[in-house]
């Protein structure tokens, strides 16, 4: 019911003005992120798809709608065997995170120390230190003449003249310096999964004779499961794309699928067209992952509940 004012004027009351507000307000606190995603995000990838299909391109020539860069990559042995050995390379080093992040995490969320947050600090530490940074000092462990080959020559294990050589350009080095990269990244979600445990679980598994194994594997475990998932997922998706670390420490048996997509668009002779399909193609693969793994976390959840 509207009031009247003075000069009989009918006034609005409060919630009627913040509704006004409010509304007013959403589309302008809106407007500006959605720009930003369609500019920033869709675009760019309308131009890459356009580039794939031929339908737009910077160099000069006729172009028109066609498939030929989508059959051939489809049909080609060394795109298909490059993404697949890149797969692999990204699901050992996911698995391998995990298993190292995870000890940390559940030491971190579930000793009960006072110190954990400091503990915390100290894991996520590296992360002040430039990414490049920290791939360089990889090479100079893991060089003929790194730390790690002058230590085996110090305990006379090796020969100077004789190093082991595979541990620097090699798919080992790749492999080594992304678990290293990855592993305080993902112990922040299993962190995050352990320390909203319901410690009355655990208690409520004891008091029934369950051992500690029995209790982390039927109850501890389960829980934090979406944690693991979502720190696999946050460590596969972007390690099979990965071309920075590839470049520096891999050499042509540690080159990915990331390094090939990178080289057609850099390269002297530059091949955007099939690039752009390479580039789609990961980019399909990540999505309908993402969309398995929100799909499986939700009815993890509504089982849960």
């Amino acid at each position: 019911m509207a009031v009247e004012g003075e000069a009989g004027v009918p006034a609005v009351s409060a919630s009627g003005r913040r509704r006004t507000r409010l509304d007013l307000t959403a589309p302008a606190l809106l407007g500006f992120p959605v720009v930003w995603l369609v500019a920033f995000f869709l675009v760019p990838i309308a131009i890459v798809a356009a580039y794939s299909f031929d339908i737009y391109s910077l160099f000069p020539g006729k172009h028109g709608f066609t498939l030929a860069a989508w059959r051939a990559f489809l049909h080609s042995s060394v795109y298909l065997g490059l993404f697949w050995k890149s797969v692999k390379m990204s699901l050992i080093v996911s698995a391998v995170v995990v298993a190292l992040a995870y000890p940390v995490a559940y030491y971190l969320a579930l000793s009960g120390t006072k110190r954990k947050y400091v503990l915390l600090l100290v894991l996520i530490a590296p992360f002040l230190t430039s990414y490049l940074l920290r791939v360089l000092a990889w090479k100079v462990i893991l060089g003929n003449e790194g730390v790690l080959n002058s230590f085996l020559v110090w305990v006379g294990v090796r020969s100077r003249d004789h190093p082991i050589s595979q541990l620097l350009y090699s798919r080992f080095a790749v492999m080594l310096v992304l678990t290293y990269v990855w592993v305080p990244f993902v112990a922040l979600p299993i962190f995050v999964s352990l320390e909203s445990l319901d410690r009355r679980l655990l208690e409520a598994a004891c008091d029934l004779g369950a051992s500690r194994w029995q209790a982390f594997r039927r109850v501890t475990l389960p829980l934090s499961l979406p944690g693991v998932m979502a720190g696999f997922l946050f460590v596969f998706i972007p390690t099979v794309g990965e071309f920075v670390t590839p470049s520096l420490v891999g050499g042509t048996s540690g080159y990915m699928y990331g390094n090939q997509i990178s080289d057609l668009f850099s390269t002297g002779f530059p091949d955007w067209e099939t690039g752009s399909v390479l580039a789609l193609f990961l980019l399909a693969v990540v999505a309908v992952l993402t969309a398995a793994f929100a799909r499986f976390l939700q009815v993890r959840q509504v089982t849960a509940h």
